[in-house]
């Protein structure tokens, strides 16, 4: 038996991506994302187009996709409700962000530099993408959403992901971070309460209602 259900959000389990880029002065900028999907040697972002990374994507033309592992949701949660931005439109002033300019010192992250572009890789992640910005186009009536295509133009994986003598990732050995319905997951677990879907107040099923240990 199915039934009608005005669902608030569509987040039905996707990778999470930190998103690097360079702001106006030459630093770094941090952001975590999961409206990500991939074909090809190419990726569509679906961001905010206020958004501190959308500003920066815009303006460098291109980013650095950081895919975390699971281990890392706790880094990733403490971005969860930073902006990049001095200025906080009342939306993110209702959910309780507040400006850092220092997004890798805040999650406990590394910078490091790329090879082709001058976003930074995130030396914890396992798989860091070098992307070049290739369109970006309004995807709602109020102009409120960007789909952002970029192309992969160099890829960073962990040695111990790539199966010996290929050019392929161990689906077994790889264990991405995903967020479902604004909660972390990982191998099909929850991993910890998640700051974003406390503001957003999203509610709690009977089986998740008790707290998570966080994961450091």
């Amino acid at each position: 038996m199915h039934r009608n259900v005005n669902l608030k959000v569509l987040y039905f389990g996707t990778p999470v991506v930190l998103i690097s880029t360079r702001n106006i002065d030459g630093t770094a900028n941090l952001a975590p994302m999961s409206s990500a999907w991939w074909l090809g040697d190419q990726c569509m972002l679906g961001m905010n187009t206020g958004s501190q990374t959308t500003i920066n994507l815009l303006r460098e033309r291109e980013c650095v996709l950081n895919l975390p592992s699971s281990e890392l949701a706790a880094a990733v949660d403490r971005l969860a409700l930073l902006t990049g931005s001095p200025v906080l439109s009342p939306h993110k002033i209702e959910k309780g962000y507040r400006y850092e300019p220092a997004k890798f010192e805040a999650a406990g992250l590394t910078p490091l530099a790329a090879d082709l572009v001058d976003a930074p890789l995130v030396a914890e992640c396992p798989i860091q993408l070098e992307c070049e910005l290739v369109s970006a186009t309004p995807f709602d009536a109020g102009n409120h959403c960007t789909a952002h295509t970029v192309r992969v133009v160099r890829v960073h994986a962990a040695e111990e992901l790539v199966i010996p003598g290929t050019q392929y990732i161990d689906p077994l050995g790889w264990d991405p971070l995903i967020m479902k319905f604004c909660e972390f997951f990982g191998g099909g677990t929850q991993l910890q309460e998640s700051r974003l879907a406390t503001a957003w107040q999203i509610p709690k099923s009977a089986t998740t209602a008790s707290p998570v240990p966080a994961r450091m």
